[in-house]
């Protein structure tokens, strides 16, 4: 089973836009047809072009967990699955998830089932959410799967706010940091070298070099922005490629500063999601399919793909798993007894909680090493500015003393 992007034109002429599940073009082209849909195009998604199927594009985390613990309830207190998707659509905030739950809404009234009618709108309501609908209709335990989405997305929304705490702090000093030396270099150091060139005296090497820098900055202020906008620009680009999300994938895991963070975020990441996954009785390949769109680092997405591919071969999901060589023993390990003794499941959740813990030390952790450094380098290019500034004050001083 893969997946396809689709363009298609339904029957009052709307272009619509999503993902369909299929074993083939043609079959995808049939499904596409039997909704009632006109192709345009229709294409196979690569795996490592998709975004992280935690959230969508119009969707995160947050919304999709209220969405879920809300649906659970409404469903679990006896109201059917028709009116607890219009109580939804006016409780969301989301102006484009509330039109896609009226969306969902219709098309169940007009007979079709609900994964089968969010499967249509990929764009808001991600894979794994899907699957785990349909499983759960499949089964009759809807709410069930309901609740445990609703516990993934909560699992991951606190993971991204561990993630985001410890992005944020570095970013912000950076940004100040170059915004405190444009400062100092554009507007105080003139004032000082103005001072300074009426004297007659000696100016030392580092004086000079301030001077240098300053004058450069100040004269070409407009070309070194333009170079700086540039720059992000080509970044954006070159991360956007095959070979720059290689280039980082491997540079983080390889990275004394970053590997332990990346690596346990991504462990949990996997634990949580196969354990979702299967205590919902999807299949492992399917569910190693699904976990691969949930990992940000390309490396370690590749390593879960190769894991799939591997399982279909019957290989046991310890095995490529060690093999790959990114991922730690301890989920090796666990997951290897997990296989032994028929409870994938509880392993992979005892895991997955494991690595949260993980991921909170080792965000405190990589504060703890960014704190000092940043705040070295922040110290010496300002020291370097302010010690330019006050040798020839020195000097100075020292000259009127001989006088």
């Amino acid at each position: 089973m893969a997946t396809f992007t689709y363009t298609a034109v339904d029957k009052l002429g709307k272009t619509k836009r999503g993902n369909i599940d299929a074993t083939s073009n043609e079959k995808a082209l049939v499904a596409l047809k039997a909704e009632g849909l006109v192709p345009v195009k229709v294409q196979e998604a690569s795996v490592f072009n998709k975004d992280v199927q935690i959230g969508t594009k119009k969707t995160n985390a947050k919304d999709l967990s209220v969405f879920c613990n809300q649906f659970e309830s409404i469903l679990n207190a006896g109201v059917p699955v028709i009116d607890a998707l219009g109580m939804l659509s006016e409780q969301t905030e989301n102006k484009e998830f509330a039109k896609a739950i009226i969306e969902v809404k219709n098309s169940v009234e007009r007979g079709e089932s609900l994964g089968g009618a969010m499967a249509a709108r990929r764009d808001i309501f991600p894979t794994m959410l899907v699957s785990m609908v349909q499983a759960g209709e499949a089964s009759g335990s809807l709410e069930v799967s309901l609740n445990r989405m609703a516990i993934q997305f909560e699992k991951d929304t606190k993971l991204k706010a561990t993630v985001k705490k410890a992005l944020t702090y570095p970013a912000v000093v950076l940004v100040v940091m170059i915004a405190v030396v444009i400062v100092l270099l554009v507007f105080v150091i003139p004032t000082f070298m103005t001072m300074f060139a009426d004297m007659d005296i000696e100016m030392p090497k580092l004086t000079l070099f301030v001077m240098g820098a300053s004058n450069f900055v100040k004269k070409n202020i407009i070309i070194i922005i333009a170079v700086v906008i540039l720059a992000v620009i080509a970044w954006k680009t070159f991360m956007s490629t095959m070979t720059g999300k290689l280039a980082i994938g491997k540079f983080t895991i390889w990275c004394p500063l970053t590997k332990n963070f990346v690596i346990k975020t991504a462990s949990a990441r996997l634990a949580r999601t196969l354990s979702t996954l299967t205590a919902a009785g999807i299949s492992m390949i399917e569910a190693l399919e699904i976990t691969s769109k949930t990992m940000s680092n390309v490396i370690l997405r590749m390593a879960v793909v190769d894991a799939k591919e591997e399982v279909k071969k019957g290989m046991p999901l310890s095995e490529p798993l060690r093999k790959s060589g990114v991922f730690p023993p301890m989920l090796i390990h666990m997951t290897k007894i997990g296989e032994n003794t028929g409870d994938m499941e509880s392993m992979l959740t005892k895991m997955a909680d494991y690595y949260d813990e993980e991921v909170e030390n080792a965000t405190a952790q990589l504060m703890s090493m960014l704190e000092p450094l940043i705040t070295v380098i922040m110290a010496g290019l300002v020291g370097v500015i302010v010690g330019a500034v006050l040798m020839p004050m020195v000097a100075l001083y020292d000259g009127l003393e001989n006088i």
